[in-house]
């Protein structure tokens, strides 16, 4: 009888170590897959709004369509329009309306987070309700979202963007995204930043190059 109690205990011994080996094992997969995830949502919002920005245009001509506009604050936005290539998001929902607005902001998201999401609307038209109430969510978990653009005026970083009409050369944008949520102790994972500068290849059309002659 001895014998099979002692068998019992050390057999009970090797099963929680084997237990609280595999728990070890999920939990360390479960955090690499969140930290993936993450850096992949971060990763595609990053390309997301640099291949907007390449695609840039205004026309002189008809301002009040091609206004670019920066904020920051508690409310980021980033709106702009551009001749949007093939790949790009929800492009399929659009049509052949290849230029479009583009307006990236950051909103409250779930469990009092917040997400960089993404609206768009074909130029000279409405935004429609099913994208305006159900934008792309591009990150979760925002923590920071600051765009900045090249002032030659004084030579330096602007957070502000005063002459709307026209097109910045470099624009400057940082986005931080908050590590793994926890419903007790908040965010328990690093937090991911990044920092991309964009060239914009355009510039505003003149209006004498849209009038004929």
């Amino acid at each position: 009888m001895l014998e099979i109690m002692l068998a019992i205990a050390i057999f009970s011994m090797v099963m929680v170590a084997i237990y609280s080996s595999w728990m070890f094992i999920l939990r360390a997969t479960k955090v690499g897959q969140e930290a993936t995830a993450q850096v992949q949502r971060r990763r595609m919002a990053v390309w997301t709004i640099e291949d907007a920005l390449t695609c840039v245009q205004s026309f002189e001509a008809s301002r009040r369509y091609y206004t670019f506009v920066v904020q920051n604050g508690t409310e980021p936005l980033l709106s702009f329009t551009a001749r949007l290539p093939d790949d790009f998001p929800r492009n399929g929902e659009f049509g052949d309306f290849n230029v479009r607005r583009v307006i990236f902001s950051v909103e409250p998201g779930p469990d009092s987070e917040k997400d960089l999401v993404l609206r768009q609307n074909p130029i000279l038209m409405d935004m429609s309700p099913d994208e305006q109430n159900h934008p792309l969510v591009l990150a979760r978990n925002v923590k920071s979202f600051v765009c900045e653009c090249w002032d030659p005026n004084t030579t330096d970083w602007s957070k502000k963007w005063a002459d709307t009409n026209q097109i910045p050369t470099l624009v400057r944008f940082t986005l931080v995204l908050g590590g793994k949520k926890d419903d007790i102790y908040g965010d328990t994972g690093p937090q991911l930043g990044v920092t991309r500068i964009v060239a914009i290849p355009s510039i505003a059309v003149p209006v004498v190059a849209q009038t004929r002659r």
